[in-house]
């Protein structure tokens, strides 16, 4: 009975607190989890049902054209004040150990992680949050200094795995096991797998438990693939600057209508080429092609809510593929991708 109540307590705020974030209204916003918290609500879901189920929906928002970049930064803002506001009227004394929670180098998503650290301390943990893009030596360095029970890694988009490989690397070098967590290790944390995490989790209420329980885990060997780092990668990683530059040069005789374009549409291409490059290096990094065909289902949504046509996506893709004739996985990567764009899901 009380999770059902507090279920419909926070479902009943749902649409005031989006749209207190929405217009960037922090007093509203705090104003709104008090009122939770005093009625009884738990910390834990106001942070996860309320907060990081609203900042689900700013993303998604943003992506469907709805809201600017300015909108969604600014909602972000507001929701890290009102994560603080709930964390501010919790204290646990420190009890179980000491943990290092942070985002690869490279990750800048760091709301997600930062409830996963609020949680933890409600847990008993102790609690050191170096919160987004967290430089490999500096975190090492971090690890010495402290001597944490573990760390917990974030990683949002696909493209920071080899930054995370690192990362994960480099902890358990130092002694310190690593828990995984974000989209970015693909479905299932499969991707963390391969690159060495001793645990992944969904979110960070399975993270909560999973550190709870059994911690540290069991010592193995990463189960690393053949193709981390392998060749055709390498060449993809060294080249991104020709690839770009090679394919806006091409651009408007594969897609005229790019000669219109302003200095503003013009930029934003060329940021969406370096993606579709970078994408395809992280799905050759772990030899993964889902990683490369879900960026382009994502992305074709999000063009033709700003009225980039499918052919103009599949111009840029046939341009990159085009200067790859030597590196036949890089090439089937984006034929895959090719595919989904006559194929959609």
């Amino acid at each position: 009975m009380t999770n059902t109540i507090t279920a419909s307590a926070v479902s009943s705020v749902d649409e005031s607190f989006l749209a207190a974030v929405g217009d960037g209204d922090e007093y509203a916003a705090v104003e709104i989890v008090h009122g939770l918290l005093d009625a009884g609500t738990p910390a834990q879901r106001v942070m996860v049902d309320l907060i990081g189920r609203t900042q689900l929906r700013v993303g998604e928002l943003w992506a469907a054209n709805e809201w600017s970049v300015a909108r969604e930064h600014a909602a972000t803002a507001t929701s890290e004040r009102a994560l603080a506001a709930v964390a501010a009227r919790t204290t646990v004394r420190p009890h179980r150990g000491r943990i290092t929670v942070a985002c690869v180098d490279g990750e800048w998503h760091a709301l997600p992680v930062r409830i996963l650290a609020e949680m933890l301390r409600m847990d008993g943990w102790r609690v050191d949050f170096l919160g987004a893009s967290v430089p490999g030596p500096h975190l090492v360095t971090h690890l010495h200094q402290t001597g944490p029970d573990a760390v917990a890694l974030s990683c949002m988009i696909a493209t920071r795995l080899p930054r995370a490989h690192a990362a994960v690397t480099a902890c358990r070098s130092a002694g310190v096991p690593v828990i995984a967590g974000g989209r970015g290790f693909g479905p299932g944390g499969r991707y963390a797998q391969h690159i060495g995490a001793d645990a992944w989790a969904a979110n960070a209420e399975e993270a909560v438990s999973r550190l709870a329980r059994n911690w540290p885990p069991p010592s193995r060997d990463p189960q690393l693939t053949a193709f981390l780092g392998d060749e055709e990668y390498t060449y993809v990683v060294r080249s991104r600057p020709s690839l770009i530059t090679t394919s806006m040069d091409r651009l408007a005789s594969a897609y005229p209508a790019v000669r219109d374009y302003d200095e503003r549409q013009r930029e934003a291409t060329a940021e969406d080429m370096g993606h579709v490059v970078d994408f395809l290096s992280a799905s050759l990094y772990v030899s993964e092609t889902q990683i490369f065909t879900d960026f382009v289902d994502w992305t074709a949504a999000v063009l033709l809510a700003r009225k980039v046509p499918a052919v103009a996506f599949r111009a840029g893709l046939d341009l990159v593929r085009d200067q790859l004739t030597d590196f036949h996985t890089a090439r089937a990567i984006l034929d895959a991708g090719i595919a989904r764009l006559s194929n959609p899901r």
